[in-house]
């Protein structure tokens, strides 16, 4: 098998991806922050004293998939179209469900921008709530779905 970000000699090194054809690519990551009750309903209530918790993670979640390559060293910088996160208060597990999609018509895939969105607003949500909540759990972000490209559509079952 050949390792397509190893070069001759053995090192990393960042994919050409000039050959490639130019399409429409989509990925659609989540994840979890698993946290006490009393800091989910805090934080629908809006009463966190740092602010708007979802209105702030949701920032950082769109800022980060737009730096994705900045941070994670084989990435290409990628002109993005579109980015959303959006969240899910789930009372019944005590958490907050983080989904986030992005877009580009390119020639390589986003799917490392969706999963950085998601991560970065766990963080953000985490950073937040620290001060009464410092046993929040990030957790079992994964890729969800991603279309585009030559490997075309993969879904989660």
């Amino acid at each position: 098998m050949e390792l397509t970000h190893i070069n001759e000699q053995g090192r990393a090194r960042m994919v050409d991806v000039s050959e490639k054809q130019e399409t429409i690519r989509e990925a659609v990551a989540c994840g979890n922050v698993y946290m006490k009750k009393e800091t989910l309903e805090r934080i629908k209530e809006g009463t966190i004293k740092k602010g708007d918790v979802l209105s702030v993670a949701q920032v950082a979640g769109i800022m980060a998939a737009k730096k994705t390559s900045d941070i994670i060293p084989m990435c290409h910088p990628i002109m993005l179209s579109g980015c959303d996160i959006s969240f899910n208060l789930n009372f019944e597990e005590n958490k907050i469900e983080i989904i986030s999609t992005v877009k580009c018509t390119g020639q390589t895939g986003v799917e490392m921008e969706a999963l950085t969105a998601v991560t970065a607003a766990g963080l953000t949500i985490y950073d937040m709530c620290k001060a009464i909540d410092k046993e929040m759990i990030i957790s079992e972000v994964m890729l969800l779905k991603k279309s585009g490209g030559k490997t075309g559509l993969f879904e989660r079952k």
